[in-house]
């Protein structure tokens, strides 16, 4: 064993897995944290990384943007389209800039930048502006990113009431409808106050007996007996507002919270209410306090800045409201009360074990459904003379079949690329009838079939992914494309420049004589639009087979035949959707990369940046030594650092 008298202790891989740390620190020889060989090595690395981005910063990219950007992006002038590189500049690998470089590295990639007119980059130049992108990250320092203390959506506040006692999750329908995840809002308008108080009257309207009558068996579950006569009704109540502010809080309340209870139920009977009304306004309060609106921790920590690992209670509360989208049940909230929880090994478990659970559900509907796209599917409009199979159900089922194949490939622990390449799906006979398989799928129920065509199986070949792609009379394949580059493949694919006309604004002259095919490709005329075009067109029409709704077909609209052939950068080429398919199932590991980064930016409630694509690189290791299997990349992303930590930021002086 080889001891480095500094504040950590290397020893070699054998001695960890023989068990020698639990040993020595048994021992007390030390309680300093145990490193071994492979972490140091990697420690290493970082710094040679960081040593390599410094200088390829200084001697590449500075001079790159002092030439092509800096006289129409700086300090000096009004910035364009809101970029600014003067700042970006000085410290190019704070997370403020993140966006920013992915933006500008997308535009030079595609020429839109630097403008015509002004000198431009080589190719050499471009492409080492685009390979900045993958060492910016060494400049960042270990950090777990801003923390968002976020807001309950609808459907978790309507879960939430529901576990809590037992009313309507729909009871909470008047609330708006929000986007979670990445971008999340956490903020509370006095409209949305007002209509969590009426929601928290309804409740309360539907749990507890009215004053004078006998109490219901819910209501006894709440509060107890009432007091005796002559006995510490405030000291009843204090019980009983320990006991409520925990499930309700989903942690133990503080001092200071109970405090706050108290003075509510003291106010009810100073106003003449009885024992039970005045303990009913108590749990009101609970219901509109931002301890039940938000996930908050379950104790504060002094606001000197630094990092510090979440309390196990915060923590049970992010992990069950991303795979479940309600509280923690009995068994999370033991293991916080224990301490246990953040275990890796503990925690772990505790994802098997939610993601059995039919609740599990919330992941797809929470992030699934936003990740490809399917949230507006149900509402989405559809030519009804061309499309009239497009009713409520159909949607419907189109939507199931997706969520369906997602969780069988969640519960069932599959390589993540089965989510583009099977040879089964979930049918119920409506959807049948898109496949040409209702002879042979009866009924309303959703269930599991085989496929003999090639070219379905998997995200790309479904329907409702290429309904939401779809025009409402037409395929579009410009939407597929840039749906596979960046929903599958995680490329960022820059908005088309404001003068490019729709193909439906085309000189009718020109193109009066063009197939579907031909009249898209005029983009490529234009040397703005013509890189992207190149790329995603290809894509687009390789699933050109599949009409709007996802019907198979050999001609398109006008009776011309479809042309499915393209070829992508690399040389690989294809000639059907199968084909295509297959490409793309090739290239799991950028696949697998977009999905950890989409999931860890959902579950964090942000987007990346920084130190995050550090950690993700981390992840992918560990996801690739287990064949990208679906629960190993939950897994890591659930006891990953941004996920279990948080930073505490300093409080501002004034002068």
């Amino acid at each position: 064993m080889r001891i480095r008298l500094d504040r950590r202790v290397i020893i070699p891989r054998a001695c960890v897995r023989r068990g020698v740390i639990a040993m020595l620190v048994c021992c007390g020889w030390w309680s300093q944290p145990v490193t071994c060989e492979a972490q140091v090595a990697a420690e290493g690395d970082l710094t040679a990384h960081k040593a390599d981005a410094e200088e390829f910063f200084s001697k590449r990219v500075t001079p790159f943007i002092k030439t092509h950007c800096i006289a129409c992006h700086s300090n000096r002038r009004p910035t364009e389209a809101g970029v600014n590189f003067s700042p970006a500049l000085k410290a190019p690998g704070h997370a403020a800039f993140s966006k920013q470089w992915k933006k500008a590295a997308a535009r030079v990639k595609a020429h839109d930048m630097p403008p015509e007119g002004t000198e431009q980059p080589t190719a050499e130049e471009r492409r080492m502006f685009g390979d900045w992108l993958a060492k910016i990250k060494y400049l960042s320092p270990k950090d777990p990113g801003p923390f968002v203390i976020r807001r309950l959506t609808k459907t978790e506040y309507g879960n939430t009431v529901h576990d809590l006692f037992g009313v309507d999750p729909a009871i909470a329908g008047d609330l708006p409808e929000e986007v979670s995840g990445e971008g999340y809002l956490n903020s509370l308008s006095p409209l949305q106050m007002e209509q969590y108080l009426t929601i928290s009257q309804k409740v309360l309207d539907r749990v507890l007996a009215p004053e004078g009558q006998l109490p219901t068996k819910m209501q006894k579950q709440l509060f107890g007996e009432s007091p005796a006569a002559g006995t510490d009704a405030r000291a009843a109540a204090r019980r009983v507002a320990q006991s409520l502010a925990r499930r309700v809080y989903r942690r133990p309340p503080s001092a200071a919270e109970l405090k706050v209870l108290l003075q509510v139920f003291d106010l009810g009977r100073q106003s003449d209410l009885s024992y039970l009304a005045a303990v009913r306004l108590m749990l009101k309060a609970m219901l509109v306090s931002p301890q039940f609106l938000f996930i908050t921790p379950a104790k504060e920590v002094e606001p000197g800045g630094g990092i510090v690992r979440l309390d196990d209670f915060q923590l049970a509360s992010r992990l069950s409201y991303l795979l479940w989208a309600t509280m923690p049940d009995d068994e999370l909230m033991s293991l916080a009360d224990s301490g246990r929880l953040h275990e890796k090994s503990v925690l772990t478990a505790q994802v098997v074990r939610l993601l059995k659970d039919p609740r599990s559900r919330a992941l797809f509907d929470g992030f699934g459904a936003q990740w490809l796209g399917l949230g507006d599917l149900r509402t989405k409009t559809f030519d009804p003379d061309k499309f009239p199979q497009m009713t409520g159900k159909m949607r419907s089922a189109m939507y199931d079949e997706v969520r369906l194949l997602f969780e069988s490939v969640v519960r069932e622990n599959g390589n993540v690329v089965r989510l583009i390449d099977c040879d089964y799906t979930f049918l119920n006979q409506n959807l049948a009838t898109i496949y040409g398989l209702e002879k042979t799928v009866k009924g309303p129920e959703m269930r599991k079939v085989q496929l003999s065509d090639g070219n379905r199986g998997g995200i790309l070949g479904m329907p409702g992914v290429l309904a939401a792609t779809s025009f409402p009379n037409r395929t579009s394949a410009v939407k597929r494309g840039v749906w596979v580059l960046e929903k599958v493949l995680g490329d960022h694919v820059p908005a088309a420049p404001p003068d490019v006309p729709a193909l439906e604004k085309q000189d009718e002259k020109t193109v009066a004589t063009l197939t579907l095919r031909q009249r898209t490709e005029l983009h490529r005329t234009n040397p703005v639009c013509a890189n992207c075009h190149k790329i995603l067109d290809p894509i687009g029409f390789g699933l050109e087979n599949f009409d709007a709704i996802g019907r198979w077909r050999d001609r398109d609209d006008n009776g011309e035949k479809i042309d499915a052939s393209g070829e992508l950068p690399g040389g690989k080429r294809f000639s059907n959707p199968k084909q295509l398919k297959t490409i793309i199932a090739e290239r799991n590991g950028e696949f697998s990369r977009n999905l950890v980064e989409r999931l860890l930016a959902y579950a964090l409630c942000r987007r990346l940046e920084g130190y995050d694509e550090i950690v993700v690189d981390g992840l992918m290791q560990e996801i690739q030594r287990d064949g990208y299997r679906m629960q190993t990349l939950i897994n890591a992303v659930v006891t990953s650092y941004p996920f279990t930590h948080r930073r505490i930021e300093a409080e501002r002086t004034s002068k």
